[in-house]
């Protein structure tokens, strides 16, 4: 794999709007050998993002936030998906900072400790943004309400569940984007010694 490359050969902007779309050139070395011709794939340039799995140890509760999702409409999905918060991240702003500021614009709580769980690309055929998902320690008690910022049109659903609730959503495929799944899962797998940590 260490032989495997890639090269830019040119760019160009397809389409800019609320997003934008780059139209990219390029040659990658062949797995039997050689050099590709040159290629062209458009990808949907989002920002790079951020999300957090918010946990309550002592009460065994996750929030959860559920809004309204144009892809989940268009994919013919149910369009209010149950998700965790998340965000893009901002120019000169860390993933842990955009954490903190989406979790009181979406959820209106604080979070204390954020464990890291893992750096995904969400579409990598399509799209720039990858995202780095985390664990973050909140109090649940204060959890629940209607959330998000009416410039941006928001309207955040924000609701506490119980951690088995949660993975009995998962199995329904009530939870049905990457990022949710993702966490929700890795809690489970480690949720044992968070909550030693957390104690």
């Amino acid at each position: 794999m260490s032989q495997e490359t890639a090269a830019l050969v040119r760019q160009e902007v397809a389409f800019e709007g609320y997003f934008k779309v780059v139209r990219y050139f390029f040659r990658h070395t062949l797995h039997k050998g050689g050099m590709s011709g040159i290629i062209s794939r458009e990808v949907f340039e989002r920002g790079q993002a951020g999300a957090a799995l918010l946990y309550d140890p002592q009460r065994d509760e996750v929030v959860l936030i559920r809004q309204f999702r144009a892809g989940a409409y268009v994919a013919g999905h149910h369009p209010w998906t149950w998700e965790a918060v998340a965000g893009i991240i901002e120019d000169k702003e860390t993933a842990e900072q955009m954490i903190r500021r989406e979790v009181v614009e979406e959820a209106g709580l604080e979070v204390g400790e954020l464990l890291p769980i893992q750096s995904v690309m969400l579409t990598p055929g399509a799209c720039s943004e990858s995202c780095r998902i985390f664990l973050g320690r909140i109090d649940a008690s204060k959890a629940g309400g209607v959330f998000g910022l009416a410039d941006e049109h928001e309207d955040i659903l924000v609701k506490v569940i119980p951690f088995a609730e949660a993975q009995a959503m998962v199995g329904r495929n009530e939870v049905d984007n990457a990022v949710g799944v993702i966490a929700l899962l890795w809690l489970a797998l480690h949720r044992d010694e968070v909550r030693k940590r957390w104690r």
